[in-house]
């Protein structure tokens, strides 16, 4: 697909992927009610839109912490049969998506924003399907987990604040609906995209159906950044940037590197590494530059003057 963008005048306007976490709107005590979302993510919209004064922008988002609450609504009544992992994933991005286009609309003319229900396809033999590593929902203390794992069959994973249910989160391959995001994307309009890392679905003699999983939403927006053309991938996050020995004494935080200076580092699997990945894909198989930092500071991410830029190698 040619690169996209908005010629206005004769003025082109770049074409900006952003993604943020599905904690982005959980309180900072883990609550997830629906006020408490509301609320980050009208704080989201207003940094985010401010991106949107001079870039065309394609916003994709986190759902773990939603989809997770969302299977344990649906587990909780023995009666009824809960549903299959895709099926939630939309639940969560529709609720997700609809608070940030209802936040944004608030900066940005209502008509001009828009939540694309996005399905992306994995191949249904991907080892990941046999190996769960994507946390979603709340952490139980341990008994709990073993209890809800026996009961669900769910597989979990301690941590420092206890048990987290863990799910598949197999490779992102193809973005369905690449081309309608792509014309939104041209006409202007600020698209919420991708969300949840899209709704996972394989081939299936030759139709397309769910399974169950929930794709890393970084991995996703890298692919969408890629396939659209962007001029950049902005990651943003809790954290100020990229840190090198995070958590320990010795802890500095990165400001300008390249993809290889980043991938011979060591980054966790279920937070930093996907960010890390995702923009060495970018960067990597674009030649554009791509950045980390924190949601707070997002325009001073754009223009590199917070958080972590990743450059391509020289």
């Amino acid at each position: 697909m040619d690169r996209v963008v908005e010629v206005v005048g004769s003025q082109v306007r770049p074409l900006l992927v952003v993604a943020i976490g599905g904690n982005a709107l959980v309180g900072a005590d883990g609550r997830l009610d629906v006020l408490t979302q509301r609320a980050n993510a009208r704080r989201a919209a207003a940094h985010l839109a401010r991106l949107a004064d001079a870039n065309d922008l394609v916003v994709t988002h986190g759902n773990g912490p939603q989809v997770g609450v969302l299977a344990m609504q649906a587990a909780a009544d023995p009666k009824v049969v809960a549903p299959p992992l895709d099926v939630l994933d939309a639940e969560s991005v529709g609720l997700v998506g609809y608070l940030l286009v209802e936040s944004l609309s608030r900066h940005v003319e209502p008509s001009r924003v828009v939540c694309v229900l996005t399905r992306v396809e994995v191949d249904g033999d991907d080892p990941a399907f046999g190996r769960p590593t994507k946390p979603v929902g709340p952490w139980f203390a341990p008994g709990h987990a073993r209890q809800l794992a026996s009961t669900h069959g769910w597989d979990f994973v301690e941590g420092p604040l206890g048990a987290r249910r863990i799910v598949a989160s197999p490779e992102p391959r193809r973005i369905v609906e690449l081309g309608a995001i792509a014309m939104l994307a041209r006409a202007g309009n600020l698209v919420v995209a991708g969300g949840g890392g899209g709704i996972p679905v394989v081939t299936r003699d030759g139709v397309l159906v769910g399974t169950e999983a929930v794709v890393d939403k970084d991995l996703t927006a890298a692919l969408l950044a890629v396939a659209l053309g962007a001029d950049q991938l902005i990651v943003l996050t809790d954290v100020d940037a990229v840190y090198e020995d995070y958590g320990l004494p010795a802890a500095r935080a990165l400001g300008e590197v390249t993809p290889d200076v980043l991938r011979a580092m060591m980054f966790p699997a279920g937070s930093m590494g996907p960010k890390v990945d995702a923009v060495c894909r970018f960067v990597e198989q674009t030649g554009r530059q791509a950045a980390i930092g924190s949601l707070a500071e997002a325009e001073a991410v754009l223009v590199g003057g917070a958080g972590t830029r990743i450059v391509a190698s020289h």
